[in-house]
């Protein structure tokens, strides 16, 4: 009897098996459409050792403006601009100034490989994520090779990109959905191990060079397979140098990014950001659409005499300002600050940028944007918009602009 009753529950569980709809599988590919441009903004937070001591804490925010210029075939020629800005002040989310801009230009595959020529030192992560030419379902793995690129031209003097070869390996985990799409989250390791050929006659050396790297990283893709793009990501990770002269430089943390879509604002839209601004009636600000994208011009912005504390009637108007700035969620902000011509130009250049960093702050208590999506610079009175010679002039030239970046 025990021996039927145990047969009828393996049937059952076959059918059962039987019944279920066969697992799907996914083909993941880049897709590229030409004169399409995109952003991706990646923030890293990492503690530095030397030689096995604490260094200090940094935060670096990568910020990548790219264009699809040309495709052909399956494969596209992206140009891109790369900005790199740290800060080691150990300050958590301090508002980034614009840092280093590293231009580039690559070629990318539907698989996700790369071609791109030596002189270029960004992205330094390549050939991430890698697909293979077939489907895959939730719970296979496969390998590719890929490499890092690295800048050291400050630390060693090197003049190109030091290349660290690896391969990783990626597993696919399933899905999730957010915000109505449907996501394909994906798993990449890799380990490195990497003695530098270049350095194997140490004796002979007569300055310090990379001689292993070693570390590793662990990523979680979120792909977008209908979009064939990346939508965003996570990582930890830890990267050790040991050089020939014997020393260590250790970097261990985390790392998030977003890929979004540039909203370059309209004519239309222009017409209506300035109705508004009269609407308001907003005094001594004016609008203008310029390379960099949609440009908000405060002119004799009031703060407390030579200082960065804005006066309560500046608040108020960035209040009205923030409705605006709002309308556009997905692009990044720039506060440059400007002033007259008195003072020496190192005060001058300080105080611009302590002003700029004082409207971004009140800009992000106001919840208009996260700390990382805004960024500061200052110029001192080197870009007057009217002459100093007169006291009208330098109240024009005493202003801080907000950009709505398009690029």
């Amino acid at each position: 009897m025990k021996k039927n009753h145990a047969s009828s529950f393996l049937l059952i569980a076959l059918l059962t098996l039987l019944a279920l709809p066969p697992a799907t599988a996914e083909r993941f590919q880049y897709k590229y459409i030409e004169g399409e441009s995109y952003r991706i903004l990646s923030s890293v937070q990492e503690n530095v050792f030397f030689n096995g001591y604490f260094s200090h804490y940094a935060e670096v925010v990568n910020r990548i403006s790219a264009k699809v210029t040309e495709v052909e075939g399956t494969s596209a020629q992206h140009e891109a601009v790369f900005m790199v800005t740290e800060s080691s002040s150990g300050r958590q989310n301090e508002i980034p100034v614009w840092g280093e801009e590293y231009p580039s230009v690559f070629v990318r595959d539907e698989f996700g490989k790369y071609d791109i020529e030596k002189k270029y030192f960004m992205p330094v992560v390549r050939d991430v994520p890698i697909f293979p030419d077939r489907d895959v379902k939730v719970g296979e793995t496969w390998t590719a090779e890929g490499h890092e690129a690295h800048d050291l031209r400050r630390q060693f003097d090197i003049p190109e990109p030091w290349i660290v070869p690896f391969s990783a390996r990626y597993t696919y985990t399933g899905t999730v959905e957010e915000e109505g799409r449907t996501l394909h989250v994906i798993d990449v390791r890799y380990n490195i191990y990497y003695d530098s050929p270049t350095v194997k006659n140490r004796a002979s050396l007569t300055s310090d060079l990379p001689a292993t790297t070693m570390g590793y990283s662990h990523q979680t893709l979120y792909w977008d397979n209908q979009k064939g793009a990346l939508s965003h990501y996570n990582e930890d990770f830890r990267i050790v140098i040991e050089t020939v002269f014997g020393n260590t430089f250790e970097f261990q943390g985390t790392a998030q990014a977003q890929v979004t879509d540039f909203v370059t604002p309209s004519v239309d839209k222009l017409t209506e950001v300035q109705q508004t601004i009269d609407d308001l009636g907003i005094d001594n600000v004016s609008l203008r659409k310029d390379e960099a994208g949609l440009t908000i011009s405060m002119e004799n912005i009031q703060f407390k005499p030579d200082s960065a504390i804005l006066l309560d009637s500046e608040k108020d108007k960035l209040r009205k300002l923030a409705d605006i700035l709002n309308q556009f969620p997905d692009n990044d902000l720039m506060v440059s600050g400007h002033t007259a011509l008195a003072g020496t130009a190192g005060a001058r250049l300080q105080l611009s940028q302590e002003r700029a960093r004082a409207v971004a702050e009140f800009l992000v208590q106001l919840g208009v944007r996260h700390a990382h999506q805004i960024f500061t610079q200052g110029f001192g009175a080197e870009k007057p918009v009217a002459p100093n010679t007169t006291e009208a002039g330098k109240a024009r030239n005493r202003r801080v602009e907000i950009t709505i970046m398009d690029k």
